[in-house]
């Protein structure tokens, strides 16, 4: 593959753990965990302002607050939360119970349980990220999860109402003004008035990322999840103005944020950059953008499209877009990516924030092994058998005998053996002697 940079990123993006993060939040976690609510309040004060009489919000604050969302924005919550409902509820009737008998009598089968409890973190920090309540409370209730504990954090002090509305709307049963690691560390862990939950699922900073890195194994996650990232793949038919403004749309998320063009067309791919520079004039967000368009920002020449998709799976981007003639040929074509987004009427931002599919996806390179969040994440898919057949039970007790016994396990042979002597009349010195 030939590929020529038109522009390459100035700062590698960086993939380690900070220590001084990781110390922190080691930190944080020892003392919640010895000192429980007193240390979830040391921490909200020190990090966040915020010492409300309770973190919990009663429903009288619940509907106070909903009071002061508009009526527009009370209005569009409930659209895009329809959307994801729907979409939710298509992924959870695509997913199965089923049995088989493998033979005469002999019956396996699977159940998909939902979690008892979950914690969904909405952040706050530079936005308040409203949407991603609709992902995870909304997609926990739809699999069956019976109890969702929110936690969000407060902005400069202040109550974030339309993200409160969107987490009442969406269905969870308790509501948290809390932020950053102290919430994932309560809700981990349990407090004197926090439940304990079983997962978490939401996005957040690199000390919530952090948090449910160390948390990992005392409780189930999501993801762990990353700066957001934005690639496009782009033909000689694509339009550098919508190209430059959906790269900027993701770049905007952070000064760390990768954008990437990857184009057959030298014209295409030098007129996305002028466009860019010319929108960051007087972009709101520039700072942001400008940031890490600078840093992280690359765009690539390819001599064909086999090869943009080719390098795009290299990259495993968080959000893919396919600017093509054909953009469903990526369906076929690529395989590694946290989501796609066919053709410039589709764009990334219809993801994050309203069309229905989940917005928590993998970043880094993690969409080489994992999707993002999914009702099917919040499900277990459990085994069981039952063996009915007397015969059956005996012939299996037979294989289970020599199969142990292959791996020096005496004692699994012996429940083979004792199935093939009740059920096949087969004899076992072991049986007699124990018998005796």
């Amino acid at each position: 593959m030939v590929a020529r940079h038109l522009k390459t990123a100035a700062s590698e993006a960086n993939t380690t753990i900070d220590k001084k993060v990781s110390d922190i939040v080691q930190g944080v976690i020892a003392d919640i965990k010895a000192n429980g609510d007193q240390a979830v309040r040391s921490y909200s004060e020190k990090f966040d302002k915020w010492s409300p009489e309770a973190f919990k919000l009663s429903q009288a604050q619940i509907d106070d607050i909903i009071s002061k969302v508009p009526a527009q924005t009370i209005a569009d919550i409930k659209e895009a939360q329809k959307n994801v409902r729907t979409f939710a509820e298509a992924q959870r009737a695509s997913i199965t119970d089923f049995e088989i008998e493998i033979q005469p009598g002999v019956f396996l089968g699977h159940r998909s349980n939902p979690i008892n409890v979950a914690g969904a973190y909405i952040p706050g920090g530079r936005y308040p990220l409203l949407a991603s309540a609709h992902m995870t409370i909304l997609t926990a209730k739809v699999a069956g999860v019976k109890h969702v504990i929110a936690c969000t954090p407060p902005i400069a002090g202040q109550i974030p109402h339309a993200t409160v509305a969107a987490a009442h709307f969406a269905g969870a049963d308790e509501i948290f003004l809390l932020g950053g690691t102290q919430a994932i560390a309560a809700m981990a862990l349990g407090t004197e008035t926090i439940r304990k939950v079983d997962f978490i699922a939401g996005p957040g900073n690199a000390f919530v990322a952090e948090a449910k890195r160390q948390l990992f194994g005392e409780i189930g996650i999501d993801l762990l999840a990353g700066p957001t990232e934005v690639l496009i793949v782009a033909d000689d038919h694509a339009d550098p103005f919508t190209i430059a403004t959906d790269l900027l749309s993701q770049a905007e998320h952070g000064p760390d944020s990768p954008a990437v063009l990857i184009t057959t067309s030298e014209s295409v791919g030098r007129e996305s950059i002028r466009y860019v520079d010319e929108i960051l004039k007087k972009m709101p967000t520039a700072e942001l953008a400008g940031t890490s368009w600078r840093e992280f920002g690359e765009v690539i020449v390819v001599d064909s499209l086999d090869e943009a998709y080719e390098l795009a799976d290299v990259y495993s981007s968080e959000h893919v877009q396919i600017f093509t003639q054909q953009p469903r040929e990526a369906l076929e074509k690529m395989r590694n990516y946290g989501a796609l987004f066919l053709g410039e009427k589709t764009c990334v931002s219809y993801g994050d924030k309203c069309i229905g599919t989940n917005h928590v996806l993998p970043t880094r390179g993690a969409g080489r092994y994992t999707g993002g969040l999914w009702v099917g994440k919040y499900l277990k898919t459990q085994t069981y058998q039952e063996v009915v057949d007397p015969k059956a039970s005996g012939e299996i007790g037979r294989l289970c005998g020599r199969c142990a016994r292959a791996e020096n396990f005496e004692g699994h042979a012996r429940s083979g053996d004792l199935r093939a002597h009740k059920y096949l009349s087969d004899a076992h010195d072991w049986i007699t002697e124990a018998k005796v």
